[in-house]
């Protein structure tokens, strides 16, 4: 046994991955991709497949499938493509959808299809049991090392360094570098002693169960649809097309309202399905699996993620409560942002100080972002007509007694500059449509502090020179950027052209002009033509919102337009009057 474990010429792997899910397969993926000679080897203590709750994805998951080199497998499997959310939520007796893509639907295309397009900007709902496998196995062929049925007992911790972990068999594992991708379990931070913030008061049991040829709400186009969210008095379902007759139902309850219930989870869940609208509806003709399955659902973030020789990847390093699809989001652009300061480092990139602080920042402020959305949706509108008191108490700490600009100002406490993707966006959802779901909950047209607006002013009062990085081809690239306080402006891509047009003040007319430029010149391919204008108007929009531009009005030149009006489309379409 131990000799599978002395592979290189020091003695040690290069790599042990605790847990063989998303995050542990993607790592194992991006760093056998870019630096093949690394001997990595992942930990799984179950057999794959095994079904895992979290199936419903966001849109960045697809770049990183992409990068990886596994879409096509992905893909091949035919997963129920998503395009957004169908929701019942609050006192609202309505339904409302939000979208990946204009207007929800997709344009005809056969599958499996390539990662390009209208592909690039929706998602997947996954059956775990496939998806799970599909990945480590790709890790497999990637050159990973996979030892299934394998668990790790302990690790043995020097100060702050990782030397060895103990298998369940007794064997001991060297290697250069740990990652804990081990889920909730986060046997590595529980050996290094890391505590956790719980930076909410949001404490949930989730129940679930999987149902055979239950009725899907809603097809769009060929193998789309939305993944449905009812609230009901105590707490919310979740209803997930997995399949073309597989399908996931949850339940989510506060866990001191289940504990005052007095009923078995069984009956608590069944009863909630029954009753809620729609759903029941769709279950009619539909079978239980009979696999119910209960497991905590506590938002959380990890005081300390990286050291000297250790990373903490996926739900080890934090969990937002999964209204909000997160999951999988982080634990793929986790472990993706994990292998990229591993290869950093093992190239002498970067200085690893560095790369652990980068991490830690991005990490903490993506995971803090899900949660705080988390609780916007919580509390923005008294959900829970039993629990009033206790949504009284998420609404308080969570600030929401509030106008709705105030309420879009606490939601942004920690800016709306996507320094990670250089893009603009809250949470892993595009500035526009978090826009557009916070306009749904305040009851409030969705504004745009650029609409109407024609000249720009930077704002860098109190901002000091900072670093960023830009994650591209297996390599991470330092770039220049502004820091006030726990916010970044990059001064790179878009922004930094913005930056560069509006230091004296720039109009409108000659930001889009120089943006269009990277059209003409082929940095931005024709048929993304329209994405790159909604994207150059949220960074605007973002720029502003975090205080790094002002915008103002001159009758003499163009203006920007916003159809603030119109939440049927995507994002705004920008005019030149």
């Amino acid at each position: 046994m131990r000799d599978v474990f002395t592979e290189n010429r020091t003695g040690m792997l290069d790599v042990a991955i605790v847990g063989g899910g998303p995050a542990g397969s993607t790592l194992g993926s991006l760093l056998k991709k870019y630096l093949p000679k690394l001997k990595v080897t992942i930990f799984e203590r179950e057999k794959f497949p095994r079904d895992h709750v979290g199936e419903s994805q966001l849109p960045i998951i697809g770049q990183i499938l992409d990068e990886m080199g596994c879409w096509n497998k992905v893909e091949a499997v035919g997963f129920p493509i998503k395009v957004g959310a169908t929701y019942r939520w609050g006192q609202d007796e309505g339904f409302w959808d939000f979208h990946f893509i204009e207007n929800g639907r997709l344009a005809p295309e056969a599958r499996p299809a390539k990662f390009r397009g209208q592909r690039v900007r929706t998602a997947f709902q996954v059956d775990r049991s496939i998806y799970d496998k599909i990945l480590l196995d790709h890790a497999a062929e990637m050159g990973c090392n996979i030892r299934e049925g394998c668990g790790v007992k302990s690790a043995c911790v020097t100060e702050d360094r990782v030397s060895s972990l103990t298998l369940d068999d007794g064997s001991e594992v060297q290697a250069k570098w740990f990652i804990d991708a081990s889920g909730h379990t986060g046997i590595l931070r529980r050996a290094l002693g890391i505590e956790v913030d719980c930076p909410t008061s949001l404490k949930n049991i989730a129940v679930w169960d999987y149902w055979q040829n239950a009725e899907w709400l809603e097809s769009v186009g060929v193998g789309g649809t939305r993944i449905v969210i009812i609230s009901i008095e105590y707490g919310w379902l979740w209803f997930i097309p997995l399949g073309p007759t597989r399908t996931s139902v949850g339940l989510v309850v506060p866990a001191n309202h289940f504990k005052t219930l007095g009923k078995r989870p069984e009956e608590m869940y069944l009863e909630a399905v029954a009753n809620a609208p729609k759903i029941g509806a769709l279950l009619a003709n539909a079978t239980r699996e009979g696999k119910l399955t209960t497991t905590k659902d506590w938002s959380f973030v990890s005081r300390k993620m990286a050291g000297p020789n250790w990373f903490l990847a996926g739900e080890s390093a934090g969990f937002a409560d999964p209204i909000l699809s997160a999951g999988m989001s982080l634990a793929h652009s986790g472990a993706r942002d994990a292998a990229y300061c591993i290869i950093a480092s093992e190239r002498s990139d970067y200085e690893l100080g560095w790369l652990t602080s980068w991490y830690e920042e991005t990490q903490r402020r993506a995971i803090s972002q899900h949660i705080r959305f988390a609780d916007f949706w919580y509390g923005a509108n008294g959900c829970f007509t039993d629990l009033i008191e206790y949504t009284g108490t998420i609404a308080r700490d969570a600030g929401l007694n509030l106008s709705p600009d105030e309420a879009w100002q606490w939601l942004g406490t920690g800016g709306f500059v996507d320094h990670n993707t250089v893009g603009a966006g809250y949470g892993g959802y595009s500035l526009r449509l978090t826009k557009q779901i916070s306009g749904n909950f305040l009851g409030t047209e969705s504004r745009y502090l650029a609409g109407g607006k024609n000249v720009f002013l930077l704002d860098l009062v109190g901002a000091t020179r900072d670093w960023g990085a830009r994650l591209e081809k297996g390599r991470m690239s330092r770039h220049r950027a502004y820091r006030r306080g726990n916010r970044l402006l990059p001064d790179v891509g878009i922004y930094g052209l913005i930056i560069r047009h509006t230091r004296e003040g720039g109009s409108a007319k000659s930001i889009f002009e120089a943006l269009m430029t990277k059209v003409s010149t082929g940095e931005v391919a024709k048929q993304d033509l329209s994405e790159f204008v909604n994207d150059s108007f949220d960074a605007i929009e973002a720029m502003i919102s975090d205080g790094w531009l002002s915008a103002t009005y001159d009758a003499s030149l163009p203006s920007l337009v916003s159809p603030a009006d119109d939440l049927s489309i995507v994002g705004p379409r920008l005019v030149l009057n």
